[in-house]
């Protein structure tokens, strides 16, 4: 496996213990991981792969969100850099009983970054055995990556980073 950065916000909850969860199921001698703040972004050269979590903001718009909203601050230092010929997994963590409208729409935003800056988006999720309304995190039937639901479903957590950490493994 080559080279491959694990960044997420935010911190101490729910995004960070499946980060873990994540790492840990990784070849952790090929993966870095790091809070989203605490990521130099000039150091984005340096890997191959990247693996980026967040949770639903719980805003309709990304820019609405809160001022401190560390993956805005990321894709703004990154603004005008390339992410060409770099692999792209994605997962998020929403409620899709409590934002039925917006289940992990986080997903959407951060596919849309990066696509923009020429990065290619790999570990497409179902999203069969979800119950949500809408999502700018899906298409054709696909999470653009793993959506989890702590709120929800916590009990098919383990399992659904079980096979996705297998898939990205492959299309990375």
């Amino acid at each position: 496996m080559k080279k491959t950065a694990l960044l997420y916000w935010a911190p101490g909850g729910n995004v960070e213990k499946a980060a873990r969860e994540i790492f840990d199921k990784l070849n952790s001698d090929m993966v870095d991981m790091f809070t989203v703040a605490g990521f130099d972004t000039g150091r984005i050269g340096e890997y191959d792969q990247f693996i980026f979590g967040c949770a639903t903001i719980g805003a309709e718009v990304w820019l609405d969100a809160r001022a401190d909203n560390k993956w805005n601050e990321f894709f703004v230092k990154t603004e005008g850099m390339s992410f060409a010929g770099k692999k792209f997994a994605l997962f998020g963590l929403g409620d899709q009983v409590k934002y039925t409208e917006n289940f992990v729409d986080s997903l959407g935003y951060m596919k849309e970054e990066i696509e923009r800056r020429g990065g290619t988006i790999v570990g497409r999720w179902p999203v069969t055995g979800y119950s949500f309304y809408d999502s700018e995190g899906v298409s054709g039937g696909y999470f653009y990556g793993l959506a989890l639901d702590e709120d929800q479903q916590a009990d098919l957590t383990p399992e659904r980073i079980k096979r996705w950490v297998a898939q990205i493994k492959s299309e990375f």
